[in-house]
């Protein structure tokens, strides 16, 4: 899936934080809702502005980000 379309970066839009576009819900807060368990139907209930198709574009932009060893290897070690 191409997530360009659904997730965006602006400066103006929660200091930069990747985000669905047209909303202020972040790529990070999403992935922590399924982390804990949230379900997919728990989390279009409650975030009726999101589609089947930003959540996916949510995980596809997370896969590509990565994809990026160097992103790995910082993460890792902090």
């Amino acid at each position: 899936m191409d997530w360009k379309p659904h997730i965006e970066v602006n400066p103006q839009v929660l200091a930069g934080k990747p985000v669905v576009k047209g909303t202020r819900l972040s790529v990070e807060f999403l992935l922590g809702l399924f982390a804990q368990g949230w379900s997919e139907t728990q989390v279009l209930e409650n975030y009726p502005q999101l589609s089947r198709e930003n959540l996916q574009a949510v995980f596809a932009f997370s896969a590509a980000c990565l994809h990026d060893e160097q992103f790995i290897g910082q993460v890792l070690a902090a």
